[in-house]
């Protein structure tokens, strides 16, 4: 979790344009939904292994709304986030930093990773 927080502190050092740390702040929450996904679910199996089915129903709904968080940054960042990123980036052409670019091809990687876990997850 503090490398999480670590590589957010990054991308704001870089001062990138506002559309671009949004799509970065975006990929940064859903790796924290993703890491406390796999908590949740490791202990809701935990759990059930151990007959606690109570126990297991709380920590299900808790993965429930992990989940239902997950998605709505997904589509918060497919809708419209992560595309004013990209045409931030594209408008700007040569006067953008290197860091800059660095920060939309992070965005850009994190919405195919959120694409790909949303898929592995139904």
């Amino acid at each position: 979790m503090e490398g999480l927080l670590e590589e957010a502190s990054h991308l704001i050092e870089e001062q990138p344009d506002s559309e671009v740390l949004d799509a970065g702040i975006i990929g940064g929450a859903q790796k924290v939904e993703h890491y406390e996904i796999a908590g949740y679910g490791t202990a809701r199996t935990y759990a059930e292994l151990l007959g606690e089915e109570e126990a297991a129903a709380l920590l299900q709904t808790t993965l429930d709304e992990e989940h239902a968080t997950d998605e709505k940054l997904t589509a918060l960042a497919l809708a419209s986030v992560n595309l004013a990123a990209a045409d931030n980036e594209t408008a700007g052409g040569a006067e953008k930093s290197d860091n800059q670019e660095a920060s939309v091809a992070r965005a850009a990687k994190s919405r195919t990773q959120a694409n790909g876990s949303k898929k592995r997850a139904a």
